[in-house]
């Protein structure tokens, strides 16, 4: 799942349900933790990782279908894609802050 997705679920989930008419903006969910969400993606990357490599092992050896490689791989490709998507998207909040006048 990548950044935007995040974002978009995190509003979607903030929103009023249909019909019921709310005064003021949605307050925040207070025990949202950033840092144990971006351990768990983290996490999850290195551990799709690890499976490619171990189906990689596997099918050099024999005894993995190039099939399972392949999806491995691509799953591991898919997480990478999604942590370095979501790294970029942090440098470039850091630099609109870092811009923004005192």
């Amino acid at each position: 799942m990548n950044s935007a997705a995040l974002l978009a679920a995190k509003a979607y989930g903030a929103a009023p349900p249909t019909g019921i008419l709310t005064s003021g903006p949605a307050v925040a969910d207070t025990d949202f933790n950033f840092s144990a969400m971006l351990a768990k993606q983290v996490a999850a990357t290195v551990d799709a990782t690890k499976a490619a490599e171990i189906q990689g092992a596997q099918a050099a050896t024999g005894k993995a279908e190039m099939i399972d490689v392949v999806t491995a791989v691509a799953a591991a490709e898919v997480q990478m894609e999604t942590m370095l998507a979501f790294r970029d998207q942090a440098i470039q909040a850091y630099q609109e802050i870092m811009r923004m006048p005192i």
